[in-house]
């Protein structure tokens, strides 16, 4: 089984991400379970906007989408920005649309059979707004999204220090990464076994 993390911070590498650092305690977990898990940091890369899978002229997402349908397991991971996921995370969501059309030999969505789920970090409220709107696009493009299939860290409103500045909240966000990971390695096996039908026409 393999799974995917894209890491949606906007700090280039090799600058430390604190979302990053949350989603290592899924992916740690993932490991655990025998989960070939890769992390992609997405600001790093040169991804063209549009809609398309391909869009040319240097484009790198099309590396990105090989992963992306390579994994069983799936996981977006934002910080949070005005309440709002990332600038980054809308134009990997706004890539990974053109998997609607995607289809396999029996006419299923590429999206269809696999899971993802949601890790959020930031300072400010507004983490399940963030979880709401990324498993909203995830669930379009065909995505099964387990029970609590994400995990967050923040400290309420207002500034504050960041999530690898401060240990208060970590033990609740690791134990919830942990449940996050099993629960999508779980219903992921579990469709490996039983597969999507093909919509109906």
């Amino acid at each position: 089984m393999r799974a995917l993390i894209i890491n949606c911070t906007l700090k280039p590498s090799p600058q430390p991400s604190n979302t990053e650092a949350l989603a290592d305690v899924v992916r740690a977990e993932l490991t655990a379970l025998g989960v070939d898990t890769e992390t992609v940091r997405a600001v790093d890369l040169d991804l063209r906007p549009g809609v398309e899978t391909d869009m040319g002229d240097g484009d790198q997402w099309p590396r990105v989408h090989e992963q992306v349908v390579a994994a069983d397991i799936l996981i977006i991971a934002s910080p949070t920005w005005v309440g709002r996921p990332s600038s980054v995370a809308q134009r990997v969501l706004e890539r990974m649309d053109a998997m609607i059309s995607e289809t396999d030999d029996q006419g299923r969505p590429a999206g269809y059979g696999r899971v993802a789920g949601v890790v959020v970090t930031g300072n400010e409220d507004g983490a399940h707004h963030v979880i709401s709107e990324i498993c909203g696009a995830l669930v379009d493009i065909g995505y099964t999204i387990p029970a609590q299939a994400w995990t967050y860290w923040h400290l309420g409103p207002g500034p504050g220090p960041d999530y690898l500045e401060e240990e208060k909240g970590h033990a609740w966000a690791h134990t919830t990464g942990r449940t996050m990971a099993a629960n999508l390695h779980h219903v992921a096996t579990a469709l490996a076994g039983r597969p999507w039908p093909a919509p109906a026409r």
